[in-house]
Order: structure tokens, then C-alpha cells, then sequence
């Protein structure tokens, strides 16, 4: 809770100091490589996935911004053995909130280093369980039952990227903060890393 509270309140400083900035719109997508961790994770293999939606930079200075936007992203994990092949594919609305410092390299292109915390919420996905010659199997990931996860979702992310004129190319790392699961002594967090490219109007 004591999470939940700081990353509400630092979103809120967040989007009162960027309301009076200078604001570029965009568009960016990728790919994920996105695992679980906590004390129920064992044996579990990162997961390929996506992310797309709309970005929002909010100049506050030539060299600073706040980075933010709404995504649509997957997350999850897989796990493959001789017996059968488990995965589970969960699918999020996430709004980062990332403070952003630009470093001029030459005319038109910038590095950019940025972090700030997210806010997620599931809306979709799926647990798969293919059994080889007995058939798949299927569920629901988000509910309410023990095999399932909760739809809320908080963390922190880091990532360094490029500015080429309007282009930019973007590398980062989303690590969760809230247990996610639904068992009495559960403990799982989510985890994600991303190459994004996006264009900017």
C-alpha cells in the first residue's frame, strides 16, 4: 500500500508540473522480452511479446521532459518441457510517468536518459497449456481464482534512447513492484524489457 501511495502521489506531481509544458504527440511500438520473479518463480523462460500506443513528451526545458503516453503491452512468461509447454500472456493498458534528460550529440540527434514509475491495468489474456498428443488447454489469466492474477499493476522503469529528428529508438526496463498474485502466500511481480521505435509530430 505504501507503494501504491508513493507512485499516486508522484504521478500527480508528475502531470501538474508537465499541465503548463510544451506538449509533442506521438506514435511508438515494439518488441518485449518479459518474465516473472518472486518467490513462486522457478524455471520460468522470458516470453516474446509487443507494445504499441500513443507517446507524450512534456518539454520542460530544451534538455528535460516528461515522457508519458498509454500503451498497450504484453507480459508474461513460458515455460517448455518434454512433458508439455506452459505459458502465460498477460495483456496491460500501461501509463508511464518518466522524467527525461536530452543530451545533444549533433544537430538534430539526442540521447535521451529517462525513469519514473507506471501504472498498469490487465485487460486481457491468457494461461495456455499445450499437452503434445492430449490436446490444449486454456484460461482466463486475470480473475479472482488462486491460478490467476490481479489486474492492478505498479513499478518502476529506467531507459536510454535516441532522437533522430522526429524518429527515436528506445531501450528500457519495467520491474513491478506489486505482488500480483492471488495465493495466500504468493509472490509474484512482473518484469519487462522493451526496444520500442516511434515517430513524433
Amino acid at each position: 500500500m505504501k507503494k501504491l501511495k508513493f507512485t499516486l502521489i508522484v504521478l500527480m506531481i508528475a502531470f501538474a508540473g508537465a499541465a503548463s509544458a510544451q506538449v509533442s504527440l506521438g506514435v511508438k511500438g515494439g518488441v518485449n522480452m518479459s518474465n516473472f520473479y518472486g518467490d513462486e518463480v522457478t524455471q520460468n523462460n522470458p516470453k516474446v511479446g509487443f507494445n504499441a500506443g500513443i507517446a507524450a513528451d512534456f518539454a520542460l526545458h530544451p534538455d528535460m521532459s516528461i515522457q508519458s503516453g498509454l500503451f498497450f503491452t504484453t507480459k508474461g512468461f513460458k515455460f517448455d518441457s518434454n512433458v508439455l509447454d506452459f505459458s502465460e500472456n498477460l495483456m496491460y493498458l500501461q501509463i508511464p510517468v518518466h522524467f527525461a534528460y536530452k543530451v545533444t550529440v549533433t544537430p538534430g540527434t539526442r540521447i535521451f536518459f529517462h525513469g519514473g514509475p507506471y501504472v498498469a491495468y490487465g485487460v486481457g489474456g491468457k494461461t495456455k497449456v499445450d499437452l503434445g498428443e492430449l490436446g490444449n488447454a486454456s484460461d482466463d489469466v486475470f480473475g479472482d481464482g488462486v491460478g490467476q492474477y490481479k489486474r492492478f499493476d505498479t513499478g518502476l522503469g529506467i531507459g536510454v534512447g535516441t532522437e533522430f529528428g522526429p524518429f527515436l529508438v528506445d531501450l528500457g526496463w519495467d520491474m513491478g513492484l506489486l505482488n500480483i498474485s492471488n495465493a495466500t502466500n504468493g509472490n509474484v511481480k512482473n518484469q519487462n524489457a522493451y526496444l520500442s521505435v516511434g515517430y513524433m509530430f
